[in-house]
């Protein structure tokens, strides 16, 4: 993600206002809904992720998911599910789940900002451009379980080779 110009608040009481303009920044097509929530799409190497943003002025939380352009056929579910378990293994931030009304697979995080005077635009970037890396490091291991077949500990273990050198 390019970094912000300084004309961009550091911090703001609703981390959303920052979260706009970091969006906006990228290029990316987004809706800000109302003060509490925004969705934007975030283009990948694999698929668009859907992004979206909650925000609870009550508990000064805001909550994050970024969801995968995938469907997850009824009969692979069980599959799908240990592999986000084993997924969620390897994660320091954030974590992997799965929408239960529509099956698809998604990254998780909430950040804390009670007693903080906002989020800083950085922190933000960085938790976005966390979530979009670890989606796309996991989406083969996804592709894998959903239409190879593979077992979810095998499909983990063939995505995460990392290859060195050119071919």
């Amino acid at each position: 993600m390019p970094a912000l110009m300084s004309t961009i608040q550091d911090n703001a009481a609703n981390p959303l206002d920052v979260m706009e303009q970091i969006v906006a920044a990228n290029d990316w097509v987004f809706d800000r809904r109302n003060d509490s929530e925004m969705a934007a799409e975030a283009p990948g190497k694999w698929c668009d992720y859907g992004l979206y943003f909650s925000w609870s002025h009550e508990i000064s939380a805001m909550h994050f998911t970024c969801a995968f352009d995938l469907k997850v056929p009824e009969k692979r579910r069980a599959a799908l599910y240990e592999l986000l378990a084993l997924a969620n293994e390897r994660l320091w931030i954030g974590h992997f789940g799965m929408d239960a009304d529509d099956g698809m697979p998604v990254f998780r995080h909430a950040v804390l900002l009670r007693g903080a005077p906002g989020a800083s635009a950085e922190s933000l970037e960085d938790m976005v451009d966390i979530a979009i890396t670890e989606c796309e490091r996991f989406f083969p291991a996804f592709q894998f379980v959903l239409w190879g077949g593979k077992a979810p500990a095998e499909a983990l273990q063939a995505a995460m080779l990392e290859c060195v050198g050119e071919a």
